[in-house]
């Protein structure tokens, strides 16, 4: 009988650690006070002389916040400094967001990563591709594409579907056309799969999360994403209450910087692929939900499982491609990273040939919003930065390099 309940305790005790969730190694990184400092006087240096007119950097580990400043101005014609819950248009850095929308519905059941697009969205049905385009008058032909858009391609950014500010080809078709880029036919750049390029692929995706969920993309992820992880200053529409903390937009200009004012009402832009506001303490929360492979304390967005798949390679031997620029006031040529990244499910993957020093990790997954608000997520240094600026154009010269200067230190620095 004893030997009989020994083995029964035994059995028990071993199915418990069967079930006992895996604990990692003690390895949170740290960033102590020198490490901050030197940080902090590289970016005030930059402020200082001009370069940028303002910015917040953040940088974050699975357990919370390692470093938070503000820098400049947030409204230089009013004389307001910038602060730390300054509100940024985070433009396209809602695309991740989306995206961690739509593996929510893969998750539930209620869509496969190979469904065709055309399932959910039947004006996608039956794809053409762009040939033989003039750029001189914007005359073109078409031919159907080998294959139908699948979710996984907008995922990718390798459905074909561009943007006109990256491609010069389409602004030559839409200019013929006399139509702007949302009411333009579906004029794809390549066949979905073949190649990559930077466009509205996350636009269709917010349309699909809608077309499942029967709710509007903005509250979709009102309810589902920002309000269980606390993102209180993250939203399409910003209250009146709100607008004194929005960053004012800068514009350079024959090498000048130019101030545009906030707008007395701020237009709610709702899209899968744009149109969020938030502050780098609220997109911490986001990233620090990734860094935690889905979970943000006690709230679980996704699982674990779905974390470690978006931040793979999702595209073979498909590489992220340099997009030009059709409009120089816009953008400049980006991104970092083209000709050697790959693409995950809904982010840019570091994959360099060469590793330089004092650089994010290979593996590490990125995007930006077309003001200059950066962010990126490091799952093996098990860190997240963001660099929040609002100026034009994207990808600016001395934007990029407040950027690499913030990722050398951040790097150099960490323990």
């Amino acid at each position: 009988m004893k030997r009989l309940l020994l083995g029964l305790v035994l059995v028990s005790v071993a199915g418990l650690l069967q079930r006992a969730p895996v604990v990692r190694a003690a390895t949170t990184p740290s960033f102590g006070q020198p490490a901050a400092t030197e940080l902090t006087g590289f970016v005030r240096e930059a402020v200082a002389r001009g370069s940028i007119p303002g910015a917040v950097v953040a940088v974050v580990n699975r357990d919370g916040v390692m470093y938070h400043e503000a820098f400049g101005m947030m409204n230089a014609a009013g004389k307001v400094a910038m602060t730390k819950d300054a509100i940024f248009n985070i433009a396209s850095m809602t695309k991740p967001v989306t995206s961690v929308a739509i593996m929510m519905l893969v998750e539930e059941g209620r869509l496969k990563l190979d469904d065709e697009v055309s399932t959910y969205l039947p004006k996608y049905a039956n794809p053409v591709v762009l040939t033989n385009v003039n750029q001189a008058d914007g005359t073109y032909q078409t031919r159907p594409a080998k294959r139908a858009i699948t979710i996984k391609h907008l995922l990718t950014h390798t459905s074909g579907i561009g943007y006109t500010f990256a491609s010069p080809t389409l602004t030559a078709v839409l200019a013929k056309s006399g139509k702007n880029e949302l009411d333009a036919p579906l004029l794809l750049l390549f066949d979905p799969g073949e190649s990559w390029a930077y466009g509205a692929s996350t636009r269709v995706l917010g349309q699909v999360v809608e077309a499942i969920s029967g709710q509007r993309i903005d509250a979709f992820l009102e309810s589902r994403i920002l309000r269980p992880l606390g993102m209180r200053d993250t939203a399409y529409a910003l209250p009146q209450d709100k607008y004194s903390r929005v960053v004012t937009t800068f514009s350079r200009t024959n090498g000048t910087l130019v101030e545009r004012p906030v707008p007395a009402t701020l237009p709610a832009n709702v899209a899968g692929d744009g149109g969020l506001y938030s502050t780098a303490a609220d997109y911490g929360l986001f990233i620090r939900m990734l860094l935690n492979e889905g979970r943000l304390g006690a709230t679980r967005i996704v699982s674990e499982r779905t974390v470690k798949t978006m931040f793979q390679s999702n595209t073979g031997s498909v590489v992220v491609q340099p997009q030009p620029t059709a409009n120089p006031v816009l953008s400049k040529p980006f991104p970092l990273g083209a000709g050697e990244d790959k693409w995950g499910l809904g982010f840019q993957l570091a994959n360099p040939k060469v590793k330089k020093p004092n650089t994010r990790s290979t593996g590490s997954g990125t995007w930006a919003g077309i003001f200059n608000t950066h962010f990126w997520v490091d799952p093996s240094k098990e860190i997240g930065v963001v660099v929040m600026m609002q100026m034009l154009p994207f990808y600016d010269d001395d934007a990029m390099k407040v950027l690499a200067g913030v990722e050398e230190r951040v790097y150099k620095n960490l323990r």
